[in-house]
């Protein structure tokens, strides 16, 4: 950067905190003051609060960074690690929201809308079902409501049919009961009679004699007449009696009596009709009587659910408010948990600024790079013959970081599999929620590709009955029985195609708007390796006294654990040098000898340290031992092997004739 920049530019970046203060403090109030309006920008204007009152946060804001821009180092080196804190863990926290947010408005809002449409669907098919259960009855009582509807409108008209029938009646009864045709002294006679149909055919008989005797009585007056005519028109004596005699013969008269028998055995009367007269004088006589018709029709309302009388539609409505409900309740509880999670980008602060603190008072913390100034120290102490740490060992290289290597190293991938597994659960729950929605979707579109009925009813019914006659029961019957004739044709097509669920499949765009901030998120993860190292280069930049101290602190720390480490080998390869070799080494090497080819096979290690071997290995000369030992291990134990050296305890004890010359 030194080099890209112009010379003033870069002297006024690394000048002391008291040279250039009043540009510094210019420069610092602008610069904050964008700084809080871009941040107003990110966190509040998305906020659901009233405009004045974000128009007031953002000054306050505004003015709370601009003075500490100008006045405080403390403050800007704070806010420029919110950039590599957002892309930390506290930062992932915040974009965890994002995270639950398109998995809520992504999988799980369409599973809600897809439940939501099995509800109607199923409220559909019953009132389907219930309203085709209504029209088949409707269907198939229909000519029995209409035969009793028009037996009703025929009873109201009966009582006068019955009428008209009595007055019709009249005439036969006068005639019936008539003494009329003979003679009444002999009317005892009749009375005596057990039935009516004894006593009609009594005074049929007696009408018969009747009408002979009034005959014979008439032709007995002709007879009269024509004698006194004839005896007018001959005045003669003795002729006209003689020309006149004819007319005295009365005696013919009394021929009518062969009419006489003739009548009694053929008397038109039919032997049935006194009973039938007497059972229709009986109808007609109840039929005088007031008749009335009736159909009454009683519906019956049952409870459908514990005693809560509603119908299928209220039902369906019920239900589905109470998910629509359930819906703005879920939509409410997870407004507030998104608005409680990008609360915790104040984490990201509270953590900027909490690094910045323990990086100015704790020297431990966060120490651990091998920075420029680190490998300055190593070159002035190796011009100077002293010991030096570079290049570091295996051991010491994993608990180091070199902030200039692009690979990912020991001490940061420890942390980096830490967050990735952090990722999984919000993972299981997005691929949980997709394959729920999957599963709803493929099973609904099954259903409404499998499940169309089409409802087709067709009813014909046909009642006829046929009174032939024109007599008086036969106008009855037509009146009454004929109301059965009736005739329906009816025909009724319906499907279930309204009622087939509409399943709703999320696109390839909502998919990967689902997806895509937990990708954020786990390019975060890894991407904290690097940010990480750019946090110690903020504090440096504004701490440089600090900055060398810390690396100072670690040279000598390191500087220490070497000496300590080489002691600890060498008592330990010592002491492992004095005890028997075990059962498995002895049959490796009983192996080896007896195989030469076999230690090829056989990988060797620094005694020490447990490199592999190498070119630059050191092996001990001496043909017993065989230790082998790497450059560096060999220059520490002095060019002496530290397996076959000697077994005085002194050239072990931990503390050596040579002090360690720490860096300064």
């Amino acid at each position: 950067m030194v080099a890209l920049l112009p010379t003033p530019c870069s002297q006024f970046l690394w000048s002391p905190p008291d040279q250039y203060r009043s540009i510094k403090v210019l420069l610092g109030t602008s610069t904050g003051i964008l700084f809080g309006l871009g941040l107003c920008q990110l966190l509040v204007i998305p906020l659901n609060i009233p405009e004045m009152r974000k128009v007031q946060i953002s000054c306050g804001v505004a003015g709370v960074t601009a003075f500490g821009w100008a006045t405080s180092p403390h403050f800007r080196c704070a806010s420029l690690l919110l950039a590599p804190k957002f892309m930390g863990k506290e930062g992932r926290v915040y974009v965890l929201s994002f995270v639950l947010a398109s998995i809520y408005n992504g999988p799980v809002a369409n599973i809600w809308h897809n439940l939501e449409e099995v509800t109607r669907s199923m409220g559909c098919v019953t009132e389907l079902q219930i309203n085709h259960t209504r029209h088949l009855w409707r269907m198939s009582t229909a000519p029995l409501r209409r035969a009793m509807e028009d037996i009703v409108r025929s009873g109201k008209t009966l009582n006068t049919e019955a009428q008209n029938v009595s007055n019709s009646f009249v005439d036969l009864n006068d005639e019936v009961a008539s003494d009329a045709g003979y003679d009444l002294a002999k009317k005892q006679d009749s009375k005596r009679a057990s039935s009516t149909q004894k006593r009609f055919e009594m005074k049929t008989k007696m009408r018969c004699n009747y009408l002979v005797d009034v005959g014979m009585q008439r032709c007995r007056n002709w007879f009269d007449e024509k004698y006194k005519a004839c005896m007018d028109a001959v005045y003669i004596p003795i002729i006209n009696n003689i020309l006149c005699l004819p007319m005295q013969f009365k005696f013919l008269c009394h021929l009518a009596k062969v009419m006489q028998a003739w009548c009694w055995e053929r008397i038109p009367v039919e032997g049935n009709f006194g009973h039938m007269y007497d059972k229709v004088n009986d109808s007609v006589g109840n039929l005088s009587e007031e008749f009335s018709a009736s159909v009454y029709s009683q519906e019956v309302h049952r409870d459908m659910l514990m005693g809560i009388n509603v119908s299928a539609e209220q039902l369906v409505e019920d239900v589905t408010g109470h998910l629509r409900q359930q819906g703005a309740r879920l939509d409410r509880a997870f407004t507030f948990f998104r608005l409680v999670l990008s609360c915790t980008f104040l984490l990201v602060f509270l953590s900027a600024f909490s690094y910045t603190k323990r990086y100015c008072g704790d020297i431990c913390f966060d120490n651990l790079y091998i920075t420029t100034y680190f490998r300055q120290i190593d070159a002035r102490r190796r011009k100077q013959n002293k010991r030096t740490l570079l290049p570091l060992r295996r051991a010491e290289v994993s608990a180091v970081i070199f902030p200039c290597r692009l690979a990912m190293q020991s001490a940061e991938l420890q942390n980096m599999l830490l967050e990735l597994l952090e990722c999984i659960p919000p993972l299981l729950l997005l691929l949980l929620a997709c394959g729920l929605d999957y599963t709803l979707f493929t099973t609904l579109s099954v259903i409404q590709q499998h499940s169309f009925v089409q409802y087709s009813y067709h009813s014909s019914h046909h009642l006829a009955v046929h009174v032939t006659g024109m007599s008086l029961m036969a106008k009855l019957l037509r009146s009454t029985i004929g109301a059965l004739n009736t005739s329906s044709n009816t025909q009724l097509e319906a499907s279930n195609f309204a009622c087939l669920p509409q399943p709703r499949g999320m696109t390839r765009q909502q998919y990967l708007g689902s997806c895509l901030p937990l990708v954020v998120l786990v390019v975060l993860c890894l991407a904290q390796v690097y940010t990480y190292r750019l946090r110690r280069t903020i504090a440096a930049f504004y701490f440089p006294k600090r900055e060398k101290k810390r690396v100072l602190y670690l040279y000598n720390k390191l500087l220490q654990q070497r000496q300590s480490f080489v002691q600890r080998q060498q008592k330990r390869i010592a002491w492992r040098a004095r005890q028997p070799p075990g059962l498995g080494m002895l049959v490796v090497k009983w192996c080896c000898q007896r195989c030469p080819w076999l230690s090829r096979w056989k990988r060797q290690r620094c005694t020490v340290c447990g490199t592999p071997e190498s070119p630059r290995d050191r092996v001990c000369p001496a043909p017993a031992c065989g230790a082998r030992f790497c450059g560096p291990c060999w220059r520490e134990a002095g060019g002496v092997c530290l397996a076959c050296g000697p077994e005085d305890d002194g050239f072990f004890d931990d503390s050596s004739d040579e002090d360690v010359e720490y860096a300064a």
